[in-house]
């Protein structure tokens, strides 16, 4: 029997013990008239539920998630920290999903725009271009998530990506084309490349040449802090 099992039986006879009526343990003489109602107890106060703090909301793939990493440790938590640092009331949450496609992401926008979201940053599209996936559907998914963010009065955070060489200059530059074209279309706050100051260095990324360490996770927070920064006034209410 474990220590804890041990100490809850001991509890639940104590407050056994405690709620039998008193006559159980007196002569019948002395027993308490039961008809005669008690008076009532004092409802004790409960304890004040601490106010939901707006959200700011990372959609992501496993860059976002920390494919490698401790929680702590992915750029969602990172911002966090900076934010807590600063006195911003929000709360950061990681909605990253190793794997993900900007299709993805698409399909689960209404339940990672739940509660009373400010902020939504924007960081897929690595996934689409290592498979190759068209860029014009690619752009129009990702102009969905603008679209429904915007019509719920959540301001948008763009992060671009590059993809790799292996699908011939063409596709690169109209991969790469793609993030500013949507941002400039839809006026939203624009990172032009997640990775920047991480991709292609080998100290700062795990095995795999793609997923950064703790220190490229940092490295990407700062990146994106001045993006993000100017908003946070802005979307306060």
């Amino acid at each position: 029997m474990s220590r804890r099992f041990r100490s809850v039986c001991a509890s639940f006879f104590a407050v056994l013990t405690l709620a039998l009526p008193a006559g159980s343990c007196q002569s019948p003489g002395d027993q308490t008239d039961l008809s005669r109602p008690s008076p009532p107890a004092a409802a004790a106060p409960l304890p004040a539920r601490p106010a939901a703090r707006p959200r700011i909301v990372v959609l992501g793939d496993s860059l976002t998630a920390g494919l490698g990493l401790s929680r702590d440790e992915a750029y969602p938590a990172l911002l966090q920290r900076r934010l807590d640092a600063g006195g911003y009331s929000y709360e950061v949450v990681n909605a990253g999903v190793s794997g993900d496609t900007s299709a993805g992401g698409l399909s689960r926008l209404e339940w990672s725009l739940d509660g009373d979201v400010r902020i939504l940053v924007v960081a897929l599209g690595g996934n689409d271009g290592l498979r190759g996936l068209p860029v014009a559907r690619m752009e129009q998914n990702l102009a969905a998530i603008i679209d429904r963010a915007r019509q719920r009065h959540i301001a948008v955070v763009l992060a671009g990506m590059e993809t790799l060489t292996n699908m011939g200059p063409d596709y690169q530059r109209e991969f790469h084309n793609a993030f500013p074209d949507l941002a400039r279309r839809h006026r939203v706050a624009f990172l032009p490349f997640l990775l920047e100051g991480v991709a292609g260095r080998p100290e700062l990324n795990q095995r795999d040449g793609i997923h950064p360490t703790a220190q490229g996770a940092r490295i990407i927070a700062d990146h994106l802090w001045p993006v993000l920064e100017p908003l946070l006034t802005a979307t306060r209410r």
